[in-house]
């Protein structure tokens, strides 16, 4: 009688006279700081879908496209941004902190825009 695990088309492998069961642990999604976060809210505020992607397989590979595409919003964003603003390569040559500064608080408005794209 075969068992449940063997019915699912599960293995085994001896050990010492041991069946071991040959499982294989699934592969760790490559992701960066967006991902990382985006993964903690699903786990914490969304855990229906977190459930369904998790169970289905899916997991992984949702994260990484939501890394993928939040890393590309916030390029093009901040891209856009600093050209509304009138930053450019000049302001960076003549005056490093003033473009720093505004180069940073255009990445934070772009972080919080795409963060509230993500969740919502």
């Amino acid at each position: 009688m075969k068992s449940f695990y063997e019915k699912n088309g599960g293995t085994y492998h001896e050990e010492n006279g041991y069946l071991i069961p040959d499982l294989i642990a699934p592969e760790t999604p490559q992701i960066g700081a967006w991902g990382r976060r985006y993964l903690h809210h699903l786990k914490t505020a969304n855990r229906t879908l977190y459930t369904q992607l998790l169970f289905s397989g899916k997991l992984a590979a949702h994260v990484e496209e939501t890394e993928r595409c939040a890393v590309e919003l916030l390029d093009r964003m901040m891209l856009q941004m600093a050209a509304q603003e009138s930053i450019t390569e000049q302001m960076k040559a003549e005056n490093q902190m003033e473009w720093v500064g505004r180069m940073n608080s255009i990445r934070s408005r772009a972080e919080e825009i795409v963060w509230d794209e993500l969740t919502t």
